[in-house]
């Protein structure tokens, strides 16, 4: 039996572990990285830090198999990470330099994502200003799971009523594009951004 629940403290490997098993176009990414914690520390553990009310698992009886997290207004997120996450993170791995290079290491560009966050474009902030990430273990795809966690996170949002909310897909993951079609997200272009690897795709909530 499947089910959601608040995020407790006792699973925050289970979100490094997740982020790992759905890194590759979500699946598993362990054999690219040489640090395991990267995927994580970028992409959910400063959710469980600094918002936990916004994270919720599935969960069956061997554990976590996948979450939902977010925040109601990425700007103010993405200031919020600047000033209390990523300082920390950035005391402890170095920078790499201010512009990729084709021979880095995956471990390499994910460091530089640390140093050199780059942010959601304003025009997909300013008409769906929520952002969310949903990501589930590949033997726990398809089965429903994902829509349960999306509706569940959406009510507990409800209560700020953000106009819309937004998420990033990686333009290869079509798994993932269907599933975030069929619950209502289109595909949005900004400018600048028709080009890049991340697919932005937005709901509108109100």
């Amino acid at each position: 039996m499947i089910k959601i629940e608040a995020f407790d403290p006792q699973y925050i490997g289970a979100l490094f572990s997740i982020s790992l098993a759905t890194g590759h176009i979500g699946g598993d990414a362990s054999h690219l990285y040489e640090n395991s914690e990267l995927m994580g520390l970028i992409y959910s553990a400063p959710y469980a830090a600094l918002e936990p009310s916004l994270v919720q698992l599935a969960l069956d009886e061997t554990g976590p198999l996948g979450f939902v997290l977010g925040a109601v207004d990425t700007d103010a997120w993405e200031n919020r990470l600047e000033t209390e996450w990523w300082p920390l993170l950035r005391s402890v791995y170095a920078d790499p330099g201010p512009v990729p290079q084709p021979e880095w290491t995956l471990d390499q560009r994910r460091v530089h994502m640390i140093h050199h966050p780059t942010p959601v474009p304003a025009e997909i902030k300013d008409r769906y200003p929520a952002h969310i990430h949903l990501n589930l273990m590949p033997h726990a795809q398809g089965v429903g799971i994902g829509s349960r966690l999306l509706d569940g996170w959406l009510e507990v949002i409800a209560a700020a009523s953000p106009e819309g909310v937004h998420v990033g897909v990686n333009r290869q993951n079509s798994r993932a594009l269907r599933f975030w079609a069929q619950q209502g997200f289109t595909e949005l272009a900004p400018p600048l951004a028709q080009s890049a690897r991340t697919v932005w795709m937005g709901r509108l909530l109100r």
